[in-house]
Formats: structure tokens, C-alpha cells, sequence
């Protein structure tokens, strides 16, 4: 088990491939697709893609540069990128059904952001100094 963050250098490749995968799914699905269902779920798909890629570097700067106790590791990174892209799907797929707004947009970030804390707080509690 490693005693560090993981530099955030080492995620670019992963967030290269996510972004890449999900604004190139994103650009065909828009340009080439009709409007139906599968067309629909890879939209949403492609919106988790690229949101994480792109959101990736950035998880894994701030958890390098505010290290916590037990250190994240590289799981943790990607689930915390995975929550972006969770959260801006979720808002896109409420902004289809023309039920978004803003104070539930605000609900929805404090529900994900409770979520990873308490997940945060299980990972402190099972933490050894070994």
C-alpha cells in the first residue's frame, strides 16, 4: 500500500483517453446519430467519459496538494473524477426531463459531496499506520 498521493503526472494518460474518448463520442453522437434510445445512453456515457477525463487532473492536483490522512490512492482519485461526471450527467439527464434548476443542482453537489465524505471517513476508520 503506498505511503503517498500519487503525483498527479500520473493520471494524464487515463484523463487523455477518458477526454478524448468522451468529446469524440460526444462529437459522433451529435453529428451522426438519430434521436433514439441507444443513441440517448451513449450520449449520457460519453458525457460521464469526457466530464471525468476532464476532471481527472484536477482531482488528483488538489488531492496531491492537500494530502490527507490515510493518503488517497489512485482509487480514490478515480472515484472522486468519477463523481463530476456522475453529477454533470445527472444534470444533463434533469435538464432533458425540464425538471433542473439551480437549488437542486445545489441539493444534488451536497448529496455527492456528503456521500464521498462519509466514504472518506470509512477509509479513515480502517486506516494502520503500518
Amino acid at each position: 500500500m503506498s505511503t503517498r498521493t500519487p503525483p498527479p503526472v500520473a493520471f494524464f494518460p487515463l484523463a487523455i483517453v477518458l477526454a478524448f474518448l468522451g468529446i469524440g463520442g460526444l462529437f459522433l453522437v451529435f453529428n451522426f446519430a438519430l434521436p433514439t434510445l441507444g443513441p440517448r445512453w451513449l450520449f449520457f456515457f460519453f458525457i460521464v467519459c469526457a466530464l471525468t477525463g476532464i476532471a481527472l487532473p484536477a482531482t488528483a492536483f488538489l488531492n496531491h496538494r492537500f494530502p490527507s490522512k490515510p493518503p488517497a490512492t489512485q482509487n480514490v482519485i478515480v472515484r472522486q473524477a468519477l463523481w463530476v461526471g456522475i453529477f454533470g450527467t445527472t444534470l444533463a439527464w434533469l435538464q432533458y426531463g425540464r425538471v433542473f434548476n439551480s437549488s437542486l443542482a445545489v441539493i444534488l453537489f451536497a448529496g455527492f459531496l456528503s456521500i464521498e465524505m462519509l466514504l472518506r471517513l470509512w477509509e479513515r476508520s480502517q486506516f494502520r499506520k503500518e
